[in-house]
This record gives structure tokens, C-alpha cells and sequence, in this order.
């Protein structure tokens, strides 16, 4: 390594054969591996006969931390970031580090491999073309039905982390918010021994979880069908007239909002009609 750099690096998320050739030969040869759980990654590194010193940086001393990765990274030593499974940033620490060390003038290197919601994704049989990772809900119930609710219309598929203790609330917060009838899918304990990829309605993973405690244990992957596309309103022959008696007498944005107060028909709607008008 010629030049000191920050290596972000993946590593498995259960079954230790999917750790990378190129991430061991990176944490082989950096100078010192800033990992989120020292105690936790010794398993991993000693799997793989990797004996570069540790140094924790978790999120509550990620920006001290930061500064001494910074002192390394002007000696000359490159450093490599992990978390405890995964990807680092994606629900984890470290965004702040590369921002710091970006900031400073060092490279930050990606070393692609492990996620949990893209491994999730790949085999839960829902849209993957367009999604959004909400990453872990919020922990009380309140927020996260909020929450939940914000997202009902969403044309994409939504992607969440959940906790065991968790899973089953956050299953019916989600039936209530989308519907029982939305399809979802339960990814739990990637690839490790006790994997189980399902999918169906809400209401029906709920009963299948609810019977099987042994299917509340693990780390959980909860992926949402989008929305059904709602049919574009369509507007009759009274509120075409009263827009086009608007839109004699006012600009097209006016007349739409007016317009919109005195039918109920959406502003966007009456907007593109107006403009349609006007082209007339």
C-alpha cells in the first residue's frame, strides 16, 4: 500500500466463507483495523490469521477516534474500518469517520460485499428496481406506527432492519399502517444455520410467527410490497366548467387551488387540466 488510505471493508454476516479475498489481504496489511467491537471481530480475525492491532470506534467515541485515525493516516499508515457484520455505515457507525478523513485529504477505499438488505432483497420475490431502506424503525411503538403510516402510499419497496424482541409489534404496527393484505416478506438470520426466507400477506406471517416462537429469534430483515398505484382522479363535466371559469379570470396555479377547494379534486390534478385549458 503506497499511499495511506481508509479501507471500508465488508465482512460476512454470518457464514464466515463469504468474507472476500481482497478483505483479508487488506487487513492483513494495514497498519491497525478500526473495528466497532474489538472483542466481537477477534473471531473473525483470528479465523483468518489476521493479527493487525484493533481499535475501537463504536458511536460513542467515533469522533475522538476519528482525529487519532486522522494522525495515522498523516504517518503514513493506512487503516481499515468494520463493523460487526456487514457493510460499515449501513445501520452502523462510521459515517462520521469517512466524512472526517475525506474532509482531512485521505483516500477512503470501498471494499464491496456483505448487506444484509441487498442479501435480503435478492431472494424475497418482491419489486427490486425501486426501494428505499428505512434502516432499524423507531423502538416505541408510537413513533414507529407514525412512522409506518408516513410511508403507506410509497411507490417503492420498503426495506427495514428489526430486533427479535421487536419483530412481532413491528409486524402488527405494519398490518395496521399498510393493511393485513399487503404482501411483505421476513428475512431472518442470513445466511447463517437457522436461514428462513418467507413471504405472504401480514396477516398471514403474523399468524405463522405468532405460532412458532422459535421464528421471533434472530436478526430480522422485514421487506414491504409497494403501494397498489392508486387510478388518477378523472374530472367530470361540472368541474371542468368551474376550472374553466377560473382560468379566465386567474393565473393556472390560482385557478388549480381554488379550484381544488371547491370540488375536492387534487390540486395537481385541476393544474394539468388548466394547463390543457389554456393550450385551447
Amino acid at each position: 500500500m503506497s499511499e495511506a488510505a481508509l479501507y471500508v471493508v465488508a465482512t460476512p454476516i454470518g457464514n464466515l466463507q463469504d468474507m472476500t479475498l481482497r478483505a483479508v489481504e487488506v487487513l492483513q496489511s494495514v497498519s491497525l483495523i478500526a473495528a466497532e467491537d474489538t472483542r466481537h471481530s477477534a473471531r473473525l480475525l483470528s479465523h483468518f490469521n489476521i493479527n493487525t492491532r484493533q481499535l475501537s470506534v463504536h458511536e460513542h467515541n467515533e469522533r475522538q477516534r476519528s482525529e487519532m485515525i486522522v494522525q495515522q493516516l498523516a504517518a503514513g499508515n493506512s487503516v481499515a474500518l468494520i463493523s460487526d457484520a456487514g457493510t460499515p455505515l449501513i445501520s452502523d457507525p462510521g459515517y462520521i469517520l469517512v466524512g472526517i478523513v475525506r474532509e482531512a485529504g485521505y483516500r477512503v477505499v470501498p471494499l464491496p460485499g456483505c448487506a444484509a438488505f441487498v442479501t435480503a432483497l435478492s431472494a424475497a420475490g418482491l419489486a427490486s428496481d425501486r426501494f428505499s431502506f428505512e434502516g432499524f424503525p423507531p423502538a416505541k411503538k408510537g413513533a414507529r406506527l407514525e412512522q409506518y403510516r408516513s410511508l403507506a402510499d410509497e411507490s417503492r419497496t420498503l426495506i427495514f432492519y428489526e430486533s427479535p424482541h421487536r419483530v412481532l409489534d413491528s409486524l402488527r404496527d405494519m398490518a395496521q399502517a399498510f393493511g393485513g393484505d399487503r404482501k411483505v416478506a421476513v428475512a431472518r438470520e442470513l445466511t447463517k444455520t437457522f436461514e428462513t426466507i418467507r413471504s405472504g400477506s401480514l396477516d398471514e406471517l403474523l399468524v405463522w410467527m405468532e405460532a412458532d416462537h422459535n421464528q421471533q429469534k434472530g436478526e430480522f430483515v422485514l421487506l414491504v410490497e409497494a403501494a397498489p398505484r392508486r387510478k388518477e382522479e378523472s374530472l367530470g363535466a361540472e368541474q371542468l366548467r368551474i376550472l374553466s371559469l377560473l382560468t379566465e379570470e386567474l393565473p393556472v396555479s390560482q385557478a388549480a387551488a381554488l379550484a381544488a377547494k371547491i370540488t375536492g379534486i387534487k390540486k395537481k390534478v385541476l393544474y394539468q387540466a388548466a394547463l390543457e385549458i389554456n393550450k385551447g
